[in-house]
C-alpha cells in the first residue's frame, strides 16, 4: 500500500492506494497532521511507502513524522518523471503541476492532454502526444478573485463562491458572482479552444477543489476528476521507488 500526502495552501490531503486504486482519502488542517498520520498507519498497517508533496517549503518535521512509519519520498523538481520535461525553468515548476502532468501522461501516454486545476490558482498544464510536458498557464483562482475585488475597492463586500443563477446580475452581489463564476467559465472555455487549435484530439481533464462551480457551464467536453492530483502523486511515488 502507498500513502500520498498533498500539502496545499489551505488543507492537507491524504490518500491510501492499494494496487493503484484509492481505498481511502480525506483532508485536514495542518495542525492535525500528526494525529491523522497515526490514525492512517493504525488503520492501514500495510502502507510501505509514502510520497510527500507541498506547494510551499517542506517542513522537515512532517517528513520525519512519516519516516517513523515507512519509507518517504519527498517530491521535488529533482524527482524522476516518466515524461520529457521541456519547461524552460524546471526548478521553478510547482510539484503539484509535476504530479498533474504525470497523471496526464499515465492516463493518456500517446495523446494530447490538457489538465486544468481549479484551486487557489487555476493552472493549465499540457502534455503532448510525444510524451512531452510543454508548459501551460497560471491564472487567479475563484477565491482570489473575490478577495481582490473586496481588498482593492472601497465598497465591494467579501463574498464566498456561490452557484450562479443568471449571468446577468441584478444586485451588487449577483454581479460579483457573475463576474467571477461566469468569467472563469468563459476564460477556461477560451483557453481550451486555443489549445484545441494547436493540439489535435485534445483530452481535457478538469480537477481541483473549485472545479464544480463552473464545470457544467463549460461549452467544451471535459472529464472531471477530483482525485487527479492524488493519482499523479501515486504514479510518481511508484516511478521513483521501483
Amino acid at each position: 500500500m502507498n500513502l500520498v500526502i498533498d500539502i496545499g495552501n489551505t488543507l492537507i490531503k491524504y490518500a491510501v492506494f492499494d494496487k493503484g486504486k484509492i481505498v481511502h482519502d480525506q483532508s485536514s488542517e495542518s495542525g492535525l497532521f500528526l494525529s491523522k498520520i497515526k490514525e492512517l498507519f493504525e488503520q492501514y498497517p500495510r502502507i510501505s511507502k509514502t510520497i510527500l508533496s507541498s506547494v510551499g517549503k517542506m517542513d522537515r518535521k512532517e517528513r520525519d513524522v512519516v519516516a517513523l512509519f515507512c519509507k518517504v519520498h519527498v517530491l521535488t523538481s529533482a524527482s524522476k518523471v516518466p515524461f520529457k520535461n521541456s519547461y524552460a525553468t524546471p526548478q521553478t515548476l510547482g510539484v503539484d503541476r509535476l504530479a498533474l502532468a504525470a497523471a496526464a501522461y499515465h492516463q493518456n501516454p500517446r495523446g494530447n492532454t490538457l489538465v486544468i486545476d481549479a484551486g487557489t490558482c487555476i493552472t493549465y498544464d499540457m502534455v503532448n502526444n510525444a510524451g512531452e510536458y510543454v508548459g501551460g498557464a497560471i491564472s487567479p483562482g475563484i477565491r482570489m478573485r473575490y478577495n481582490a475585488m473586496h481588498n482593492q475597492t472601497a465598497g465591494l463586500p467579501l463574498l464566498q463562491p456561490d452557484e450562479l443563477l443568471d449571468f446577468v446580475g441584478n444586485s451588487t452581489e449577483s454581479c460579483m458572482h457573475s463576474g467571477v463564476i461566469n468569467g472563469v467559465a468563459q476564460e477556461v472555455d477560451g483557453v481550451i479552444e486555443q489549445y484545441r487549435s494547436r493540439f489535435q484530439d485534445l483530452t481535457v481533464i478538469l480537477t481541483g477543489g473549485d472545479y464544480h462551480f463552473f464545470a457544467k457551464r463549460l461549452k467544451n467536453t471535459i472529464f472531471a476528476n477530483s482525485k487527479f492530483l492524488l493519482e499523479g502523486l501515486n504514479c510518481l511515488l511508484e516511478y521513483n521507488t521501483n
